[in-house]
């Protein structure tokens, strides 16, 4: 999809020297998929422990069992 954003030229400096990227498009992309990641992650905080009656869930371990 192609789409045309109004930036802040300073934060894109930034994103990219602090990133290492050199491409505004691939460090708008990095940071869209960060933004979702981190998002997904507050979510599934947001669900710890809600489910108190869930059946615990086995795990497999390697090495010895506890």
């Amino acid at each position: 999809m192609r789409i045309t954003l109004d930036l802040d030229e300073a934060l894109i400096e930034r994103a990219c020297k602090l990133t290492g990227i050199k491409e505004t498009e691939v460090v708008v992309r990095a940071g869209i998929e960060a933004l979702i990641t981190r998002a997904s992650a507050e979510g599934l905080a947001a669900l710890g422990g809600t489910q108190k009656s869930l059946a615990r869930i086995p795990r497999r371990r390697s090495g010895k069992q506890a």
